[in-house]
């Protein structure tokens, strides 16, 4: 721990404001009983959607590689959904955070006309955020830009279509909760779940940004808690760190750390909602041994640090939670602003140097097409490693002063360029056109940008708004991967380095610059009471979307089998603590999503009552997982292979393992299938 810890108690106060009984706020009606609470100032309510795509045959997205096609479910990805009204003005915020690797332009547009056509008004471009934990083991192709679809071999609908209803899900489950509540604020540290993956570029920064950090991570966790009455409905918890626990070895579709974390808080309280959202986590990594293409820490196994890391959030999150007061003034305000990243003009009041500059089109460097080393067990481009820069473009000065070649390579000095993503046919192969949103909740600002963004930058940005809303810099966090996803943002002095994330700077070195100048105006504005017009959304890009998988064929059994059949032996009984695995003739998964409350998922542990069979444990159970292959190289058969670690506090008796299926015929009719295998006694 730092000899002094940043942590401030806040004193618990009464906030004043007062709802009118009988009236309607934003379609929810407040009746004569909900007066008191909601003298409190605010109506809260909180819901989940399962949002897992595809998870079998289709590629996954996080890191980028085509070789990670998806062979399985670990656990389900879920968004987490909450809404913050002022009870006086109906000023609201919906904040959702989605277990998935990144939030794209395509999720953003889609739910933003969705949310239209439900609500009306109520939710806009203003007060909705959408952000992402950066689980590196979601589903691929959900994007509409070529430089994330191309690496899932291509854009992958089914799974896009599952990520909106479950948003949707989570937003109607959300609404349908608000009611009269209260809003609690708290905050701790937290030192042994992150290391600083990007040292050479962190210590160019200026001594008083490092002694910020004096162990180069930032510890900070902060906690939300929503209640009403005396039940808490929902919990926020912001902490800095990579979803990268599971690696790039992993095959299976399921949460990280943080999604991890969320799980065991909702499996402790029942009906609580409880995220772990992200902040300025571009240079955090959960693996903290450091090690090159050999990631690992707290252990050597990934599957293990996931769980690890996942608890000691969880538990700084309670600890930060256990301290919670209430807020000490209240209000929403929220504001959203479309930059124009491929060309922002900078004034020199946010340069290091003092100088007018501008970011330029979106260009990935070479040292980002190395991946992150700590993070990677391999590279798609073995030849090129982080720290490789335009070395004549540092002889000539770009250190300190960029060159003065063509402005856009000026800009992006001493990146060496690899891939012009900003300016490839037949559009531009990332977003460029992205927004930022300021989000103030009583005590509490986000600052939310559409990037992965280093501690060091991420301070940058608090210090401007904290000092232009008179908060204290604890109280404004850096939202990370928010609304949008442009890949990272580091300090100029970071840039220079050219690790992986300078690298992967879209926009140039003054990129964090530009942030800097459209967040300080639009905190000053809202200071003032005041908020400029978003400006125009991005164009859909859901056309010449390519598909380089196509379709899968018909399925057909394995040879000697029928769909459904167990063809694996099966333990006649188990004892608490040890691992039953057990095998089937299945069908393709992704001939059908089996998402949400109408499906029986893909498989359950079902328990004998004496009366019949109920589900044990689903599929999204920590104890209990799934894995799916095309046996002896078939095109079109399959065997899905169901594994439940017996819990070592499980009820004594009778269990089975059944397994749910979707055949599909030469006609692509559907068939659904099961299969169940005998009887396990567990003692």
């Amino acid at each position: 721990m730092p000899e002094i810890s940043r942590r401030t108690l806040l004193q618990a106060a009464a906030v004043g404001a007062t709802a009118t009984a009988g009236a309607s706020i934003g379609g929810v009606w407040i009746d004569q009983a909900g007066r008191a609470e909601a003298a409190g100032g605010y109506l809260v309510g909180a819901g989940r959607g399962d949002m897992t795509g595809a998870i079998a045959g289709q590629g996954m997205m996080g890191y980028s590689d085509a070789q990670q096609v998806a062979e399985g479910l670990i656990q389900r990805t879920w968004a987490r959904a909450f809404i913050i009204a002022d009870a006086a003005t109906g000023q609201r915020v919906l904040f959702i955070t989605a277990d998935i690797a990144c939030i794209f332009t395509s999720h953003h547009n889609l739910l933003l006309t969705e949310l239209a056509k439900r609500y009306g008004g109520t939710y806009t471009v203003h007060n909705v955020n959408i952000n992402a934990t950066h689980n590196h083991n979601s589903c691929g192709g959900t994007s509409w830009d070529y430089a994330y679809t191309l690496a899932a071999m291509g854009h992958r609908r089914n799974s896009l279509q599952a990520e909106i209803a479950g948003l949707l899900d989570a937003v109607d489950e959300a609404h349908r909760s608000l009611a009269p509540g209260t809003v609690e604020l708290g905050h701790d540290e937290l030192h042994d779940a992150s290391a600083n993956r990007s040292m050479p570029a962190f210590k160019l920064n200026p001594a008083d940004d490092r002694r910020h950090f004096p162990e180069h991570i930032d510890p900070q966790v902060t906690g939300l808690r929503l209640r009403q009455g005396g039940r808490t409905i929902g919990e926020i918890t912001w902490f800095a760190t990579h979803g990268t626990s599971l690696t790039d070895a992993n095959f299976q579709i399921g949460p990280d750390n943080k999604g991890y974390a969320s799980y065991l808080a909702e499996q402790r309280t029942d009906g609580l909602v409880a995220a772990h959202a992200q902040t300025n986590a571009g240079d955090m990594t959960p693996n903290l041994w450091l090690r090159k293409m050999n990631p690992g820490g707290p252990t050597s196994d990934h599957r293990t640090n996931r769980i690890l890391i996942g608890r000691r959030q969880d538990r700084a999150g309670q600890r930060a939670l256990g301290g919670a007061r209430p807020m000490t003034r209240g209000g929403v305000s929220t504001a959203t602003r479309y930059l124009n990243l491929n060309d922002v003009r900078v004034s020199g009041d946010y340069t290091p140097n003092g100088k007018a500059t501008r970011t330029a089109p979106a260009m990935m460097g070479m040292a980002a097409a190395a991946t992150s080393t700590e993070d990677n067990t391999r590279s798609q481009l073995a030849i090129l490693s982080e720290g490789m820069r335009n070395e004549l473009a540092m002889a000539l000065g770009a250190g300190a002063t960029p060159t003065p070649a063509p402005w856009m390579v000026d800009v992006q000095a001493p990146k060496a360029d690899l891939f012009p993503l900003g300016l490839l046919p037949p559009h531009p192969w990332i977003e460029q056109r992205l927004p930022i949103q300021l989000i103030r909740i009583g005590d509490l600002a986000l600052a939310a940008m559409p990037s992965e963004t280093t501690i060091v930058a991420g301070l940058r940005i608090r210090r401007l708004v904290a000092d232009a809303l008179g908060m204290p810099l604890e109280n404004v966090l850096l939202q990370g991967y928010s609304n949008g996803y442009s890949q990272y943002t580091v300090t100029p002095e970071e840039y220079v380095a050219q690790q992986y994330e300078g690298g992967e700077t879209m926009f140039g070195r003054w990129t964090l610059c530009a942030y800097m100048q459209e967040f300080h105006a639009m905190a000053t504005t809202m200071a003032r009471g005041g908020r400029k017009p978003a400006g125009a959304r991005p164009a859909d890009r859901d056309k010449l979307q390519p598909d380089l998988l196509g379709s899968q064929p018909a399925d057909t059994p394995m040879p000697g089998r029928r769909f459904g059949q167990v063809v694996s032996k099966v333990p006649a009984t188990a004892s608490p603590g040890s691992t039953v695995t057990v095998s089937f003739c299945g069908a393709y998964p992704t001939n059908r999503i089996r998402r949400g409350r109408d499906t029986k998922g893909y498989f359950a542990v079902e328990r004998f009552t004496g009366s019949g069979w109920v589900v044990a444990f689903d599929d999204d159970h920590e104890s209990t997982e799934m894995t799916w292959v095309r046996p002896g190289g078939s095109p079109s058969a399959s065997k899905v292979t169901v594994t439940w670690r017996v819990p070592r506090t499980v009820t004594a008796g009778d269990y089975r393992i059944r397994y749910h299926g979707d055949v599909k015929a030469p006609s692509g009719k559907l068939r659904e299938i099961t299969g169940t295998t005998g009887r396990i006694k567990v003692d």
